[in-house]
Order: C-alpha cells, then structure tokens, then sequence
C-alpha cells in the first residue's frame, strides 16, 4: 500500500470524519420517520418489528461485499455509490405507502448505511497509521454527534409543521451536499488487497475482536431500544420521560468519544478497554438492580460512557493484526458488531418475556464484564500499538 503524503493525509482526514458524520446522521435521520411508515401502512408492532429486520439485514449482508470492494477498488466510490443509494431511499421510506415498497426501500437504505461504515472504518484505520496519532475515538465521536444531529434534525422539521417527505428532501439535500464534499479525500484504488479471499470468516485474534464488538454493540442497542420501555414499565417512570435514558446514555458516550484520542494517547487502549468495560459493565447492573429511577439514568450515563471508547480502540487494533488481511478483518468486525445491535435486542426481549427485563440487562453487564477480561488477555501491543 502506497503511503498517504502529509497534505493529502489531512485531507483524507477531513473526509473521514466527514463521511462519519454523514453514517451517523443518515442513520438516524430515519428513526422520527418510523411512526408515520406504522400509521400509513397500518402496521402493528409485530409486523413494524419484521420491517425494521430489513434495514438490519440489508446492513449485513451487504458489508462483506463492501469490506471487498474497498480494499480492491478503493473507499472513495464505494462511499458516492452507497450515498447515493440512502439519498434515493431515504424519500420513498418518507412517502411511500406500500409495505413490500418500503421493505425493499428499507434493505438498500440498510444497504447504503453499512456500505458507508464498512469503507470508512477502513479508511480510518489507514488515516490513523499514516497520520501517526490516535485518532479513531474522534471519527466515531463524529458517528455519534451526527446520530444526534439527524435525529434531533428530523425531529425538529417535523415538528415545525413540515412533512415527512418534504423532511426527508431537506435532509437528503444536506447529505447529498456532505457527501459531494467528503469524496476528494476518500482514498480510491486498491488498498493492499489485492490478492486473497472474497469472503473470509473471522478468526483467531480477529474473531475475539469481533465478539467483543458484537457484545458492545448489542448494550448500545439495549440502550437505544429497551431503555425507554424498561424506564416506563419497570421504574414507573412518565411515558413523556421516557428517552432520557437513552439521553444520558447517547450524551456520555459521544463526550466520551469526542474526548477519546487525547485518553488514549494518555492511558493506553487497553486501558480504557478493561476500564471501559467495567464501567459500562457497573452502570448495566445498576439499572438492572437498583430500583430508583435517577440511578437508572445515572446507570445508562456509566454505560456510554464505559462503552465509548472499546469499539475505536478495537478498530486501531484490526489495523495491527496480521492474520486476515485489513479489509476482510474490518468487514467482519463490523459485520459481527451490527448484528449484536439487530440481534441483541430481540433476544433480549425474548429473555424479558421468559423471565424479566431487568435479569435481561442484566445479562448484558456480565457479558461486559467479559469485554473487560479478553481485553486483559489480549496482547499488549495489539492494543497499544507498542
């Protein structure tokens, strides 16, 4: 692999974290848009539940295509493809009234968002190693503001009154806009993978690397999808109170990661590995167990705010192995974290309905608590970097 110059590294950088932003904000953008897609098709929760599979899916069936083609052909096009697809499909989710409309609309907006994920996970990884700092808690950190961004973006159109679809225009505009900006610096032919496998399962050291994704991913959709019910339902608290959970949870975990490259340049990854999944870890167990509702937000704050920083250090450290090349081992990862945020929840549901949700939570703190101990047997410098 050609190194990047010093100039064009700073502008691969500004692309980075660009298209993070962009991966963040589509993302979430769509989220206010789902109760009018239940109203205009008449869904109930059940058959809304089996849509909502389909964006997952989409995401990780298409990621191992994207991990291979980035590392052939390069991110920068992989990236405009896949923009241009959540720009066709974000306004058809906005307008359109037909289930099988929307659930194909919904598989390619999947598609285009872990497409964009894949290939600027490793775009980050080549940045951070050509530019010689940490750098991958920031360009998450970029992830998270633009989740807050799209999020409290569409909220606000739709509440001044605009319509879904004219909301979605506006904010298919402005990734269109970010996206056109971002491509100069996105790195375009093959990036060291020339040769080897299309597909190739994780292993070895990237496996563990891989579940301990999946692990963290699976608490942030615990958060994102059961913090809202389990604050209503099981600490009786007002329905209209009900997102701050996933409030403390979001602001802890993008401070956290905006302020991550200077913890890692001053504790180490490994550090904020184990620290990070015991943290998150306490902060689990304490919602699951401690029946006051201020100590639940205060739990889910400790939750972002241990899992903040694992998944950057976690991607640095893909770039430092060597037993799967770079752009399968960032594909797996990435595949196996996504499925611990579409296949966590549910089976945490199932959990809840057997036993109780708080035991399901519960489950998630010890299975962080592993988090902290691989992160322990890993090696040092895999982590570190040294």
């Amino acid at each position: 692999m050609t190194p990047i110059p010093a100039p064009a590294s700073r502008l691969a950088a500004q692309s980075t974290r660009l298209a993070f932003l962009i991966a963040g904000f589509a993302g979430a953008a769509w989220a206010p848009l789902i109760p009018y897609v239940k109203l205009r098709c008449g869904f109930d929760d059940r058959h809304l539940g089996l849509l909502l599979l389909c964006l997952g899916l989409g995401s990780i069936t298409t990621m191992p295509v994207a991990g291979v083609l980035a590392g052939r052909f390069g991110c920068r096009w992989i990236i405009a493809v896949a923009v241009a697809v959540v720009a066709c499909a974000l306004p058809v989710l906005a307008f359109s009234g037909a289930p099988i409309v929307i659930a194909v609309a919904l598989a390619l907006f999947g598609a285009g968002i872990g497409s964009i994920d894949c290939a600027i996970n490793l775009q980050a990884i080549i940045v951070e190693r050509a530019c010689g700092r940490a750098m991958m808690s920031g360009f998450h950190g970029l992830f998270s503001v633009g989740g807050l961004l799209g999020a409290t973006g569409a909220s606000g159109l739709l509440g001044l009154g605009l319509s879904p679809l004219s909301t979605a225009f506006i904010l298919t505009g402005l990734i269109v806009v970010a996206g056109i900006a971002a491509v100069p610096g996105l790195l375009s032919g093959p990036l060291g993978a020339g040769e080897g496998p299309v597909f190739a399962l994780p292993r070895g050291v990237v496996l563990a690397l891989g579940a301990m994704c999946f692990i963290v991913f699976l608490a942030e959709g615990a958060a994102i999808d059961w913090s809202a019910v389990f604050l209503t339902t099981v600490r009786h608290v007002a329905v209209r109170y009900g997102g701050l959970g996933y409030v403390a949870f979001a602001c802890t975990m993008t401070a956290g990661r905006l302020y991550g490259d200077r913890l890692v340049g001053r504790f180490r990854g490994r550090t904020l590995v184990v620290a990070g999944g015991l943290l998150a870890a306490a902060g689990m167990l304490l919602v699951a167990t401690v029946p006051l509702w201020p100590l639940t937000l205060a739990g889910y704050a400790m939750v972002g705010a241990g899992c903040a920083n694992i998944v950057p250090v976690l991607y640095s450290a893909v770039g430092r192995q060597r037993r799967m090349p770079e752009h399968l081992a960032v594909s797996a990862i990435t595949t196996l974290g996504y499925a611990g945020i579409l296949i966590g929840p549910a089976a945490l549901g199932f959990v809840a309905n057997a036993a109780s949700l708080a035991l399901a939570l519960a489950a998630v703190g010890v299975m962080l608590v592993g988090v902290a101990v691989m992160g322990m047997l890993l090696r040092r410098s895999l982590l570190e970097g040294r």
